[in-house]
């Protein structure tokens, strides 16, 4: 009765049906981390969130989102309360929670049956079915499946409009899982698929990610580092400093001081995992979950923020690729800048050696470098016998490197193993010295 008064006195019914924070903060609780049940109003990482994918929504009429988070940020929550948004105010309407552990399972189900125990009841729909597998609404039509990502045909015979995984990354079987789930949204007005995890290493759901990164998948990446959260923040006192690398990161960053004094207390806590569980990068995330890299995460987002602009003469890099092996890779750079990587797929070698000489009867760059570590060596050949020996390089990165090795009491040792660990280490000294590459534009792909 409270809320229809409240309504009637000037709030509107359409706000409630519409505005999912202004909806959670009136209609549903949340179990905070203090263990209270409060009104459930949205940190700053959840607006953000909320904000990314009412804009998909707007442009394309559904979702599709892959959410790389840090821990503690309460994206669960949020994905839990849209989705329940949604379900308690369509007819007809199919949601399924699956996540990697029935334990996940069962505590996302919580959250769910928790906004619906405390929802006012002029707004709680009728339950028919309820039990760990089942929430059904039954006038409605309308409810929920849970399940866990165990078996091969998890979710697989159900036909669902809205899903939520959770902690993808972990599930077992990942690629034959996340493609059966899939298959039970119908691409339709109003669906919606939502994936959020952690970072578990270079497995399946990183290159998931990389898919949408570089717009390849109808998912759209979203990435929420800790940063973005309010409270994950520390009081420093008057004699708080921050060292030398705090002081790059946090410029790197745009971090204040607080922030840091919350950094070293959590890096002291957790050691290594702490990049795993909180990082502040999306390439950072992945690469300190699965091994300590030779080029460090900081060095990495450093040089991807550089700005810098190309001169001098065109150089071209070319990776070839058999016609049913991995894409053909041309790179452009001028000075230190990357202008372009095009991607093709399916030229054999004549037709790779036609392109590059186009390329460079076209574009006449200076060097094109070859990869002739297998299929490219008659790429190269077929150049220079084309009238190109002057323009073409052949790079063998199995071969001896350049550098000799260093004199080490009185004789050479050490040094790099082969041509590819000398450029690795090149390159290396390059981006921690700030002599990095920037790439100006996005993958052209053919």
């Amino acid at each position: 009765m409270w809320l229809q008064n409240w309504i009637s006195d000037g709030e509107s019914a359409l706000r409630l049906r519409t505005d999912l924070p202004y909806f959670a903060k009136h209609c549903l609780k949340l179990r905070t981390k203090s263990g209270a049940v409060e009104p459930f109003i949205l940190n700053p990482a959840q607006l953000r969130l909320h904000a990314l994918l009412e804009e998909q929504r707007a442009k394309t009429g559904r979702v599709r989102a892959v959410i790389l988070k840090a821990r503690q940020m309460g994206i669960s929550s949020y994905i839990s309360a849209r989705l329940f948004h949604k379900t308690i105010h369509t007819p007809g309407v199919r949601t399924l929670i699956a996540a990697h552990e029935r334990r996940a399972s069962t505590n996302l189900y919580q959250i769910v049956r928790r906004y619906y125990d405390n929802l006012p009841a002029e707004m709680k729909p009728e339950v028919g079915t309820s039990n760990a597998e089942e929430l059904i609404f039954d006038k409605l039509d309308s409810g929920y499946l849970i399940t866990t990502a165990s078996g091969e045909g998890t979710g697989r015979s159900a036909t669902v409009q809205l899903m939520h995984l959770s902690e993808l990354a972990y599930f077992e079987k990942l690629e034959d899982q996340f493609s059966g789930l899939v298959q039970t949204v119908p691409d339709v007005p109003g669906s919606e698929i939502l994936i959020e995890s952690t970072a578990f290493g270079l497995n399946p759901f990183y290159k998931l990610w990389r898919q949408a990164v570089a717009g390849e998948s109808d998912f759209q990446a979203i990435f929420l580092p800790w940063s973005v959260q309010s409270e994950y923040r520390r009081p420093v006192g008057d004699n708080f400093k921050m060292d030398d690398e705090e002081k790059q990161f946090a410029e790197l960053h745009n971090l204040d001081a607080a922030q840091i004094n919350w950094r070293r207390a959590k890096r002291q806590e957790l050691g290594e995992r702490f990049q795993v569980e909180y990082p502040i990068d999306a390439d950072q995330a992945f690469l300190s979950s699965s091994f300590d890299s030779f080029f460090s995460a900081e060095i990495v987002t450093q040089a991807r923020r550089q700005k810098i602009e190309p001169h001098g003469p065109l150089i071209v890099g070319c990776d070839p690729a058999g016609i049913n092996g991995d894409r053909i890779a041309i790179a452009r750079r001028r000075g230190r800048c990357i202008t372009s990587v095009e991607a093709r797929h399916g030229l054999d070698t004549m037709q790779l050696s036609g392109l590059l000489a186009h390329i460079i009867k076209e574009e006449k760059p200076a060097r094109i470098f070859i990869d002739i570590g297998g299929l490219g060596v008659g790429v190269f050949d077929r150049l220079v016998e084309l009238g190109h020996k002057r323009t073409v390089s052949a790079v063998n990165f199995g071969s001896k490197p350049l550098t000799p090795p260093p004199y080490i009491e009185g004789r050479q040792s050490g040094g790099a193993a082969n041509r590819r660990s000398e450029l690795y280490s090149l390159f290396k000294a390059a981006l921690e010295e700030g002599r990095c590459l920037a790439k100006r534009s996005a993958v052209v792909r053919l």
